[in-house]
């Protein structure tokens, strides 16, 4: 088996938030990823479970904002979720289907998810279609170190990533959170908040060789500052 893959792979072009969406594209939806693939540049997408153990590209738990359809994605099936159409009008996409459409061309973010302790139903659905894809420039990313502990049980070579944020925390409760969830997942990458740069957390992580992407780069400002302080962006709004 070959080594794991290194994580500075990550670092070699911006990652488009939710795809290249705008006017005509949909966050999450085909034609954004299509838009982030001419770009040649990366995706960051977000997972969520079907009822019935199918990983799909969604954002939000609730389906009303992007679907106009009440209730939430868990509680249907897939065959329900393949009916439904975003804003743009095309389908939910299922990860597998975006998978197969990079081809390995363009490096992949794929943010699960899953909040709480009982991660193993997403993650396993997220697994089965990644398997596929053994030396595709995919990482598994998430708030939840739980999911990235699944990951370095299940999926050892596997890319991981922890999503960190300070926003609304106080100091010593953000310092107590990410000393747990970096035991607890034991990432390859940190994922920032661009409003918590600069960071004497990740300024300490990129010295450790840990690469630091920042979200989400939307300003000129924001621009600068990522430039700065992390080794890459997720940007938005054709930044």
């Amino acid at each position: 088996m070959s080594a794991r893959p290194d994580a500075h792979i990550l670092a070699v072009r911006p990652f488009a938030h939710r795809g290249l969406h705008g006017p005509g594209a949909s966050e999450n939806g085909m034609a954004a990823f299509d838009a982030a693939i001419a770009a040649g540049h990366g995706i960051e997408c977000d997972v969520r479970a079907s009822r019935d153990g199918v990983a799909f590209i969604f954002h939000d738990a609730d389906l009303q904002r992007m679907t106009g359809h009440p209730g939430l994605i868990g509680e249907l099936p897939a065959a329900a979720l393949d009916r439904m159409r975003l804003p743009d009008g095309g389908a939910i996409p299922r990860l597998s289907a975006l998978l197969a459409r990079c081809e390995g061309r363009v490096p992949i973010l794929v943010e699960i998810k899953a909040p709480g302790r009982r991660v193993t139903g997403l993650c396993a659905a997220v697994a089965r279609d990644l398997a596929g894809w053994p030396d595709a420039p995919i990482a598994i990313m998430s708030f939840n170190p739980h999911v990235l502990r699944y990951f370095a049980r299940q999926r050892k070579r596997q890319l991981r990533g922890l999503v960190v944020t300070q926003q609304d925390k106080g100091a010593v409760r953000g310092r107590v959170e990410r000393a747990l969830a970096l035991w607890l997942g034991r990432p390859d990458f940190l994922a920032c908040d661009i409003r918590d740069l600069p960071s004497p957390f990740a300024d300490h992580a990129r010295r450790r060789g840990l690469p630091v992407l920042s979200w989400t780069v939307r300003s000129p400002a924001d621009h600068a500052r990522a430039a700065r302080h992390a080794d890459q962006i997720i940007y938005e709004d054709g930044s």
